[in-house]
């Protein structure tokens, strides 16, 4: 019976020590973990600035002002084009017929 248990006691050392030695291979340094959940604390490149400190510098904006003016941007092109080709006409021949009267 003891000798059962060092046995396994050896199998389990060899598999301990096949498992956490050393390896030198040449990938072994992509593997490697650098940094924790710590990463979003760290800034890299320019600090970013809020769009009305800068407007000519889209580029410097915080990408959440980005996403806001670009939707903002869009939604009112796509209105004022909508306008423009639908609602205007409408307006424009009652002023029309207003105006004959």
């Amino acid at each position: 019976m003891a000798s059962s248990w060092t046995a396994k006691a050896a199998r389990q050392a060899a598999t301990v020590a096949r498992i956490y030695s050393p390896k030198p291979t040449p990938q072994a340094g992509s593997l490697v973990q650098r940094r924790g959940l710590a990463g979003a604390a760290d800034h890299h490149g320019p600090p970013r600035v809020n769009f009305w400190q800068d407007t000519m510098s889209p580029s410097k904006w915080k990408e959440e002002h980005f996403v806001i003016v670009s939707l903002s941007g869009w939604g009112l092109l796509f209105f004022g084009g909508y306008k423009l080709f639908s609602g205007g006409k409408k307006d424009n021949e009652e002023k029309l017929a207003e105006a004959a009267q």
